[in-house]
């Protein structure tokens, strides 16, 4: 599971308030190459949520984002690497979505997180 699909994932559960961001858990990460695309990173930008990418990358063993970024960065060759390597070059192979609010643990095995709920959390 590529970060971004992360970053738009959320829990779902019956009576949970704020289920975003999914605290990962890891197991297994692997990097797979994607053909580096600027124009993609860019029109991307707007739509991810920063801070969750940085925590979850962190977490994922990649700590080269930075805290905080705007739109100025996208003229940056090496920000938008860094980017494109977090977003989409790391995968969670093996592991864990977590709720914040339930502590719900979804799986992720061979890189497909399991989001389908329990009968009484529909």
């Amino acid at each position: 599971m590529r970060l971004l699909t992360h970053n738009m994932l959320s829990s779902n559960i019956k009576g949970v308030i704020n289920g975003f961001p999914l605290r990962i858990e890891v197991e297994k990460v692997v990097e797979k190459p994607v053909d580096f695309n600027p124009d993609f990173l860019k029109n991307m930008f707007s739509k991810i949520e920063w801070k969750p990418l940085v925590d979850a990358s962190r977490t994922m063993g990649y700590a080269e984002l930075p805290e905080e970024a705007d739109a100025s960065m996208l003229d940056s060759h090496d920000f938008l690497q860094r980017f494109h390597h977090a977003l989409l070059e790391l995968h969670l192979e093996e592991g864990a979505l977590i709720c914040p609010e339930t502590n719900r643990r979804f799986p992720v095995n061979k890189g497909i997180p399991n989001m389908l709920l329990h009968e009484d959390e529909v």
